[in-house]
């Protein structure tokens, strides 16, 4: 193995399930430049940026539908014989990391056959929990099931890696008991080797406030919510949205933009050096996802909170829940009692030019490493294959 100060050429295989997918590119090329041989085994989902040719090697695992676990439990028999495809790179690998229950499932299975195609013994796993699914709390049979399945992979697993801590209070522990190896990778910016200017302070503003919604677009309830708004407060506030929208999870948004008097939709943008340019429309942005509420949406930090907070611009989200506390702790914006547009308009009415400037200001005043991941932050990623020994495979 090698040393904890040496990770050139340290292989690495990662299961993920969109090749084309922001956060997903961010990881390898972070990994990338730890200097570890990076060979990627990813499914498509089509809602992505088509046009995306990866640098590294790439295993196709086939087409995803984005909604629904059953159906693409359906297709993991197919997908791990197309991993096989890769199977000298996946037994050479000192480390396998998968994203998402079904891609673990995928790379239990496919690491387990190459391992014993190539006579040694399979690399540790990283189990990397991106999101809680809506089946995995669910009650009944389904959600026991689903649990169950989800523990197999734990037994399994050398190392568990959460972006919020939330998700270890709220589920692995009272649900799944999980008392294993654990490591908090925030979902910072990455910003690779030529990063964009950070902005300056964009002092008071006048005109109209503008509230965005910039980034990966999934949650309707927060669409409609920020819609209504806009349309109590007639023209005192616009709304911004930017980014990439999942069309499945939010049926009719462009219709519906292009229709409100008060909305305008900005596109996709490159990232990151589209960043700047997506946020400096915005007095503040809405940091909340709410379509999984109760649960997921709950416990999650999203990576809105380090990209708005980078480019100077304060979140609003709810303040019970772990994207709220950390705005309030951290002093990145404002929060909100519950998700009503009569609440919303309160705040948005409350709050002066002059605050909004200071927090802006003292956003854009903390150093950028708070907000920006560096690839010695993934470092504690790879330990199992560092020396840490694996759990049964």
């Amino acid at each position: 193995m090698k040393g904890s100060a040496d990770l050139a050429g340290l292989r690495v295989a990662v299961f993920g399930f969109d090749a084309t997918e922001a956060s997903q590119i961010r990881r390898i090329r972070a990994l990338r430049a730890l200097g570890c041989d990076v060979t990627a085994f990813c499914q498509r989902r089509g809602n992505m940026d088509a046009d995306f040719q990866p640098d590294w090697p790439l295993f196709d695992l086939g087409r995803a539908p984005n909604r629904g676990f059953v159906r693409r439990g359906a297709g993991l028999p197919a997908a791990v014989t197309r991993a096989l495809a890769g199977w000298r790179e996946l037994a050479q690998a000192d480390l396998v990391i998968a994203r998402n229950l079904d891609l673990a499932l995928i790379a239990l299975a496919a690491r387990r056959i190459a391992a014993m195609r190539a006579g040694r013994p399979p690399a540790p796993l990283v189990y990397e929990c991106l999101d809680i699914h809506g089946l995995m709390t669910r009650e009944g049979r389904i959600g026991a099931a689903m649990r169950a399945l989800e523990r197999r992979v734990l037994a399994r697993t050398a190392l568990l890696v959460l972006s919020s801590p939330g998700f270890l209070r709220h589920y692995f522990k009272p649900l799944q008991g999980w008392d294993g190896p654990t490591a908090l990778v925030e979902n910072k910016l990455y910003l690779g080797d030529d990063p964009p200017k950070r902005p300056a302070a964009p002092g008071e503003r006048g005109g109209p406030l503008v509230l965005g919604l910039v980034g990966s677009i999934r949650c309707k309830p927060s669409v409609d919510l920020l819609l209504e708004t806009a349309l109590r407060m007639g023209g005192d506030l616009r709304l911004h949205f930017a980014g990439n929208v999942h069309e499945h999870a939010v049926p009719g948004f462009h219709r519906a933009i292009a229709a409100h008097p008060f909305a305008e939709w900005a596109g996709p943008y490159s990232y990151p050096s589209g960043l700047p340019a997506a946020y400096a429309p915005c007095d503040l942005v809405w940091a909340q996802d709410m379509w999984q509420a109760g649960a997921n949406s709950e416990w999650l930090l999203p990576n809105r909170i380090y990209e708005a907070s980078w480019c100077g611009c304060p979140q609003i989200a709810l303040g019970r829940t772990e994207t709220g506390r950390r705005i309030a702790q951290d002093g990145l914006g404002w929060v909100l009692d519950a998700p009503t547009p009569g609440a919303l308009e309160t705040l948005l009415r409350g709050l002066s030019r002059s605050q909004i400037a200071a927090r802006a200001d003292a956003l854009l005043a903390r150093p950028a490493a708070d907000f920006v991941q560096s690839p010695d932050d993934l470092r504690v990623m790879l330990a199992p294959a560092l020396g840490a020994s694996a759990p049964p495979s």
